[in-house]
């Protein structure tokens, strides 16, 4: 699929993986629209990129705020691409160490944003590029949702966390069979260890020390690099139904 004058809307947009995917994408010719909770890093990415990028303020587990965001990027009728990366982290075990059960609120809270942020976005994306023109092929766009190498190997303390990934995995062979007679295609990436906002709290020696661990290249993912895979995805037509691992080999140990 051309990505040249698509329009296209990415959550979490406004930094990490979100960002870079914005930026791969704008490069390429598309409109992106950022979605992303936080003003201020939206607002500075869509002006200095321009090309008419704009950006929603919302949060990913309200369905009102995603179908607003959806609607501001299906303006002009073009929305060919969905890109959810928005997501959180928590650490919490099954039970803690006072053997007390794990928060059934912090359970749902990263369940809301991971998985159900996910499926509302996918979902409302999905009915306005199922109401494109179909290009030649039949083909009108395309889904990538980000699960994780932890909805395969979670470690101690992801419980809430995996449980997210893992259904996001989960869904992707069902909406690709759901959504294959509106000629829309979907994937999954699972990113290992990447060098994002959120690592980027770390002292620099532990960030060494996390990237040593990856088979190789020995070194933290760069954002740019899921950017890439995400343009690939799109660009790939006979790609469908699969998660990708995108993760320098690694295969995490239980802590």
């Amino acid at each position: 699929m051309e990505i040249n004058d698509c329009s296209a809307i990415v959550t979490g947009g406004g930094s990490g993986l979100g960002e870079a995917t914005v930026r791969k994408l704008t490069a390429m010719g598309a409109r992106c629209t950022i979605f992303d909770i936080k003003e201020e890093p939206a607002k500075k990415l869509a002006e200095e990129l321009g090309k008419g990028t704009n950006y929603v303020v919302g949060d990913v587990s309200n369905p009102d705020d995603c179908q607003r965001a959806v609607d501001q990027a299906a303006e002009g009728g073009k929305l060919r691409i969905a890109v959810n990366c928005a997501g959180i982290g928590w650490i919490g075990r099954v039970i803690n160490r006072d053997n007390s059960p794990h928060d059934l609120k912090s359970f749902q809270f990263i369940q809301n944003v991971n998985l159900i942020g996910t499926f509302n976005v996918m979902t409302r994306a999905s009915s306005a590029i199922a109401q494109t023109e179909p290009q030649e092929d039949g083909s009108r766009g395309v889904v990538v949702n980000t699960a994780s190498v932890a909805a395969f190997e979670g470690q101690i303390g992801q419980l809430a966390y995996s449980a997210s990934k893992g259904a996001i995995v989960g869904m992707t062979v069902p909406a690709s069979r759901d959504l294959a007679v509106s000629g829309i295609r979907v994937c999954a990436i699972a990113p290992g260890l990447f060098d994002t906002p959120l690592l980027g709290l770390l002292p620099e020696p532990q960030k060494e020390a996390l990237g040593q661990s990856v088979l190789f290249p020995k070194r933290l993912g760069k954002p740019s690099e899921y950017a890439d895979l995400v343009a690939f995805i799109v660009s790939c037509d006979y790609l469908n139904g699969e998660v990708i691992r995108l993760d320098g080999g690694i295969r995490m140990p239980p802590k």
